[in-house]
């Protein structure tokens, strides 16, 4: 039986991801320090570890371990807090990247290790969508910097040290277990206002397009590409695969759907553009349906529908129990 270690396997998209390699019969085990994700959220039959992914235990996991595949999830993902401590994002997305790769190199080198980077911001604003893996890349926030650097190190990790590395580039990820507070996709934060009975937020004109991706989806794409063989290890963008719908949607559309799946009809709000936001943004997915023979399944009404029926479930077993006579 194969084993895979997820890093981050406690939140949105890594509790998707660990139910995906269950289901097809592999060992699973989980480390995350809880910071953002939730024992709850974990599956019935994997190994919790809880550790951060800087830490020295972090790399003897990887050691005593000796996966057959690390997909690698963990990460500050706050823009806004990269942009206010880019220090902080460097320690978590790159220098805790390096302690696992490091723990690869020296003690468990045919490891095969699945990165999640971005599609969304990594190519910046200076390329006209959908952006395809060999196009340019000028991020413009320590997030997707860090991010890029990750990649960066992983070509060379493999270049020279002969590991087994790959990119996933997602596109704005949502489904079911998204955390609806802070800085989280815009699915989740409209459907916790739907619930409410709040108004939706929208900044800008709303014209502003994303390419929003069902959870499921990226776990099955995850899963691929830790099991499908591989072109070799060349220059960045040879293991590099944008995981996305290839189609740029509106939010005043996302809000569209998401309402009529809700059957209600809010009141839009609009704020300010935001400094720095892209404007377009969606990416093209030939290369993982060639290569991994990775397309995505769920449309976007289903997965809408799918995320808020989750949502409202969850949200209507946190409401206090009404006493009747």
């Amino acid at each position: 039986m194969s084993t895979v270690l997820i890093t981050g396997g406690a939140g949105f998209i890594g509790s998707h991801t660990a139910e995906r390699f269950l289901a097809e019969g592999w060992t699973v085990h989980v480390v995350d320090n809880l910071v953002t994700g939730k024992r709850e959220n974990l599956p019935a039959g994997v190994t919790f570890h809880q550790h951060d992914i800087r830490d020295a235990a972090a790399a003897e996991l990887v050691a005593s371990l000796q996966p057959e595949v690390i997909v690698h999830l963990a990460a500050q993902m706050d823009v806004r807090k990269s942009v206010a401590d880019p220090v902080f994002d460097a320690s978590t997305n790159i220098v805790g990247s390096l302690n696992l790769l490091e723990a690869v190199r020296h003690r468990s080198p045919r490891t095969r290790f699945v990165f999640s980077s971005t599609g969304g911001v990594l190519y910046g604003d200076h390329t006209v969508p959908p952006n395809v893996e060999t196009f340019p890349k000028d991020p413009e926030s320590p997030y997707a910097i860090a991010k890029l650097s990750v990649e960066l190190y992983l070509a060379y990790y493999a270049r020279v040290h002969g590991l087994d590395t790959v990119a996933l580039r997602y596109g704005n990820v949502y489904g079911p277990r998204q955390d609806p507070h802070g800085e989280a996709g815009v699915v989740a934060i409209f459907c916790g206002r739907l619930l409410e009975g709040r108004p939706l937020t929208v900044f800008g004109d709303g014209q502003q397009t994303r390419d929003y991706v069902y959870v499921a989806d990226v776990a099955d794409a995850t899963w691929r590409a830790a099991t499908r063989t591989l072109p070799a290890p060349a220059l960045l963008d040879a293991r590099a695969f944008n995981i996305g719908t290839g189609v740029g949607t509106p939010v005043l559309r996302l809000a569209e759907v998401l309402s009529a799946a809700a059957d209600r009809a809010p009141q839009i709000e609009f704020a300010p553009k935001r400094p720095g936001e892209q404007q377009e943004s969606y990416v093209d997915v030939a290369k993982a349906a060639r290569l991994l023979d990775w397309r995505p399944a769920v449309t976007l009404e289903d997965g809408l529908a799918r995320s808020y029926a989750a949502f409202a479930a969850q949200h209507a077993s946190r409401q206090p129990l009404t006493r009747t006579s």
